[in-house]
Formats: structure tokens, C-alpha cells, sequence
């Protein structure tokens, strides 16, 4: 197949396109400035300008871009970059269909688990109604651009995305040096669910999106069993032979953050991956010793 990647630079972009090399699939890659290879297409999502003769005739469309959200304290600014940098990529992308001569036959876009919010001790599915705050108003923005290729006829799976493992990068990537020298701990009450997937099952779900017809709409991308905040950081300073003793009190994080603390550090979201499974969906990793032990390896 030919595949378009948008985001391809980030953690969970990387990844995917050394996937689908690695099963044959022929990539082009959007990247912001003036191409310097051959699978590589100019785009600029703020004007809304992509090369869409570069991209015609692509079997699959994925987009993974968007500003980080935990890269600091929530300012107006950075609410209008994580915002932005999410609708303006879609709708760049969608605005596109109608100027290639074949469409793709699916967008992959991707989404996040924030879309829920806060909810307690509540088991959230696709089914489930979304929830209130910046950022469920972010992701809910986020999927509406995104269902416009489905008014052009192009299948949609909208992957909402819990926190992904990977040591070099994303919340592992930065609780590891602290942890590692022993200093890490429950967050806040510890009692908040935290719904997370390993990095090679994340790829293997979109993998899954490209492929499967069947996967259309909302599909939560999340291991089949969430874990508390005190389970994972047990779990994590277990996997790395340290104690973790040091809680963080949630009044600091609020300190520190503001807005951002309550809505991602401090948030329980309980998510199930209901569509993944129904699809007959395998996980690679589906406890989280067996992630860590994957994402912590040399």
C-alpha cells in the first residue's frame, strides 16, 4: 500500500513508519518545509496548504500531528497551539479530498482518551458520552474536522489514544529519570485510573485502522486493563529495581501546572478498548509488567 503520514517525526510516528516499511508499504511522509527526499510531500496545516498531487491516489491517510499537551503550564497560547495544531492538520487534510483525483480509502486520525475527562471509578467505551473540560473540547473539535472525510466518502477511525510507554518519550519518557534515581512515587491520591498502551500495540492498532473496514468512528486505543497511579508506579519502580516512596501531593502539581494537572496528571479515566476486542484485536502486551518490560529494554 501507499500511506500518508502526518506527524511522522513524533514518538508514535516513527514507529509507525518503520512499520510499515517493514511490512512492504511504501510511505510519504507531510513534513513542514521544502521536501529532501523522495518520500517526502511540503505541507503547512496553519495555511492550509499541502501538496495534494504528491499525496493522489494514496491508499490510506494517517494523521498523527498535533503540539504536546503536557510540554507546560496551559497559557492562552499554548491552549490555542494544542488546539490549533490539531484542527488545522485535519481540516488541511480533509479540505484536500476534494482536490485529488482518487480519495484514500480511510482516514486514520488520531484522538485521545481526554476526550472522557474525569470520571471516578466509571468503565468508559467508545459508547460513552464525552466528557467536560479544555480537553474533551479539544478532541471533540478534533473528530468533528475529522468526520468531514466521511461526508466525502472516505471510511474514519478516530483513535483515541491513552498514555503510550516508550522510554524515549511521551509521560514514561519523563517519569524515568526520576524514578530511576529512586525518587518517584504516587501522584496526588494515587487513586486516579490511568488507561495506557504499549508503544508497538499503538502501531499495530493503527496497522489495524488502515486495514480493517470494519473499524470506523470512535476506537478507544488503550490496554484491555487500566491501572491506578499507586499500581503503576509500583509496577514501574518494581521493573526498575528502585523503592517509590516519594508521593507527589496534588497541591503541588496544581502548583506547577494549573489547569493542565487536573485535566491529565491528576484525571482518572477508566477506558476499555470495546472495538479493538470486538475486531478479534491481539495485544501484544496486554499487562503492563510485560509493557514496561518491552518499553524498559536496552
Amino acid at each position: 500500500m501507499k500511506i500518508v503520514v502526518a506527524g511522522a517525526s513524533g514518538l508514535i510516528g516513527r514507529a509507525l513508519v518503520a512499520a510499515l516499511r517493514g511490512r512492504g508499504d511504501q510511505v510519504i511522509r507531510l513534513m513542514r518545509r521544502a521536501p529532501a527526499a523522495s518520500d517526502e510531500a511540503e505541507w503547512d496545516p496553519v495555511a492550509g496548504v499541502v501538496d495534494a498531487a504528491k499525496i493522489d491516489g494514496c491508499d490510506a491517510w494517517v494523521n498523527l500531528a498535533g503540539e504536546n499537551i503536557a510540554a507546560g503550564r496551559w497559557t492562552e497560547f499554548r491552549r490555542r497551539r494544542i488546539w490549533n495544531s490539531r484542527t488545522d492538520a485535519t481540516r488541511t487534510l480533509v479540505v484536500a479530498l476534494d482536490r485529488v483525483t482518487r480519495k484514500p480509502a480511510v482516514l486514520v486520525n488520531a484522538s485521545a482518551v481526554g476526550i472522557y475527562s474525569e470520571r471516578g471509578d466509571e468503565e468508559l467505551t467508545e459508547a460513552s458520552a464525552i466528557g467536560h473540560g479544555f480537553l474533551p473540547e479539544v478532541c471533540f473539535a478534533w473528530e468533528t474536522h475529522a468526520e468531514g472525510a466521511a461526508r466525502r466518502g472516505v471510511r474514519v477511525a478516530m483513535l483515541r489514544f491513552g498514555v503510550v510507554l516508550a522510554a524515549e518519550g511521551g509521560a514514561l519518557g519523563k517519569m524515568l529519570p526520576v524514578f530511576r534515581l529512586g525518587l518517584g512515587g504516587r501522584v496526588g491520591s494515587g487513586r486516579q485510573w490511568m488507561s495506557w498502551i504499549g508503544l508497538d500495540d499503538a502501531v499495530a492498532a493503527i496497522l489495524r485502522a488502515v486495514d480493517d473496514a470494519r473499524l470506523r468512528g470512535p476506537v478507544n486505543v488503550v490496554a484491555p486493563r487500566a491501572v491506578t497511579n499507586v499500581e503503576f508506579t509500583a509496577r514501574l519502580a518494581a521493573a526498575l529495581r528502585r523503592p517509590a516512596v516519594l508521593p507527589v501531593p496534588a497541591w503541588a502539581l496544581r502548583t506547577m501546572f494549573g489547569e493542565m494537572a487536573d485535566e491529565t496528571i491528576l484525571a482518572s479515566t477508566r477506558v476499555r478498548p470495546a472495538k479493538l476486542v470486538e475486531a478479534g484485536f491481539v495485544f501484544r502486551d496486554g499487562d503492563l509488567d510485560s509493557a514496561l518490560r518491552r518499553a524498559l529494554q536496552p
